[in-house]
């Protein structure tokens, strides 16, 4: 993950500077409702599970239980800063995507399997280890974002050049998932949860 400090001054910037950060607080809102709903659409009832990989803070999950107030959230970030800082009040346990079969409950499944702004930081290797075992853990939808060769994106983008849109749909594909669009994701185990014309 090259190296560098995910510490306070790195999330004041990229998640509260207004002239930084990723996302407004309103940006943030309406994806969070939008992949919520999209979630709760395939499952047909309120989400109960949510595993955020790479989460930073736990923002989603912050979001997520004002929406649904009894939600079990897991975040897995490597930071020593974010987890120390919130791990306790936010559900917040250390490590990286690679590192999920350690961290988590043997066999665990989750409603929504959340990588937001994180996926492209990842070398090719790690990528393809790490989203094997984020397929071992989707128990109905994944939020993969993903950015491709050509695409316009903002933020901290020091991470490998994005590779064509084409490269990703087949590592998504070896590694067991089906595309719903708008970057969501269902396992081949659970496809029949959505109808053929919704699946890519």
């Amino acid at each position: 993950m090259s190296g560098k400090r995910y510490d306070a001054s790195y999330f004041e910037k990229w998640y509260r500077d207004p002239v930084h950060r990723v996302k407004s607080p309103a940006e943030l809102a309406r994806q969070v409702e939008f992949v919520l709903h999209a979630a709760e659409w395939v499952l047909q009832r309120p989400l109960r599970r949510v595993l955020d990989v790479g989460c930073g803070e736990g923002q989603w999950g912050v979001a997520l239980r004002k929406r649904r107030p009894r939600l079990e959230y897991v975040g897995v970030d490597p930071s020593d800063w974010a987890v120390s800082r919130h791990g306790v009040r936010r559900g917040l346990v250390q490590g990286s995507i690679t590192d999920l079969d350690r961290v988590l409950p043997p066999g665990a499944h989750f409603d929504l399997v959340l990588c937001v702004g994180m996926l492209n930081y990842l070398p090719a290797p790690v990528l393809r280890q790490g989203l094997r075992q984020v397929a071992r853990r989707t128990g109905g939808v994944a939020y993969l974002e993903l950015f491709a060769k050509g695409d316009a994106y903002v933020g901290d983008t020091d991470w490998p050049a994005p590779k064509p849109a084409a490269w990703y749909r087949t590592v998504l594909s070896t590694a067991g998932f089906l595309s719903l669009g708008m970057q969501c994701y269902i396992t081949r185990a659970e496809a029949d949860r959505v109808l053929a014309m919704e699946r890519g």
